[in-house]
């Protein structure tokens, strides 16, 4: 899995730092850069080629607003999620229209932060000459467009719990056990192995086996793409 690049434009050196240590935690993603006006922001984006950007809309310099429209009219197509306290329904309809990725409002959580990245995983496409072909499950995900909705769960699965089991399988650099998927999301690892097999059995992951010199085999899991299938 490649590491997702991602360059951060915030003016709060404090937020920054709080923001950079969030994305940090997933070992598949690396900070390439952080700026803290327009001008940075965009000799950075040009520099770096970064695969995100997570943009401030207030900025001493500018409007993240004006920037993120500055670069849809170069072309630019670099995933940016705009980030900001402006939670009036206007500033994110103006943010979506100018091609933002994604809006976050001040404060977010390091689960939705998580989701963003995740999302903007599948989104990504095989770069220029990769031998991979565009079906519509692939496109619908580049779209951002949900999967239908799934019937109701067995008796016992928490759908806020088992969203954060997904969240933390889905941000593994490879395949993880129970125990270290309990240990992320603060569950026992039995209660991590039933929502992980239910993920296995809903198609959502895939469960491997690790044979050892003696004893049972190991169990790991891995996250599968939505309507994917493991190889």
């Amino acid at each position: 899995m490649a590491r997702v690049r991602v360059l951060l434009v915030e003016d709060d050196l404090r937020v920054a730092r709080v923001n950079r240590d969030l994305l940090e935690r997933d070992p598949d993603v690396h900070v390439v850069g952080s700026a803290a006006t327009c001008a940075q922001g965009d000799a950075l984006a040009q520099a770096l080629n970064p695969d995100l950007i997570l943009l401030d809309v207030h900025l001493p310099d500018g409007s993240g607003l004006g920037l993120l429209r500055h670069w849809r009219g170069l072309g630019r197509m670099t995933d940016v999620a705009l980030i900001t306290a402006a939670d009036d329904e206007a500033s994110v309809r103006l943010a979506l229209a100018h091609g933002a990725f994604d809006y976050l409002i001040k404060p977010f959580t390091g689960a939705r932060l998580a989701d963003l990245i995740a999302r903007h995983r599948a989104r990504r496409l095989p770069g220029p000459g990769a031998a991979s072909r565009l079906d519509q499950g692939r496109l619908d995900r580049l779209l951002g467009l949900s999967p239908p909705a799934p019937g109701p769960l067995p008796r016992g699965i928490d759908p806020h719990t088992l969203e954060r089991v997904a969240q933390a399988l889905g941000v593994s650099a490879g395949p993880v056990t129970a125990e270290e998927i309990g240990e992320r999301v603060g569950l026992s690892r039995v209660t991590a192995w039933r929502y992980l097999e239910h993920l296995v059995r809903s198609g959502q992951a895939a469960l491997d086996h690790q044979y050892g010199q003696a004893g049972r085999p190991v169990k790991l899991y891995r996250a599968l793409p939505p309507g994917g299938a493991g190889g």
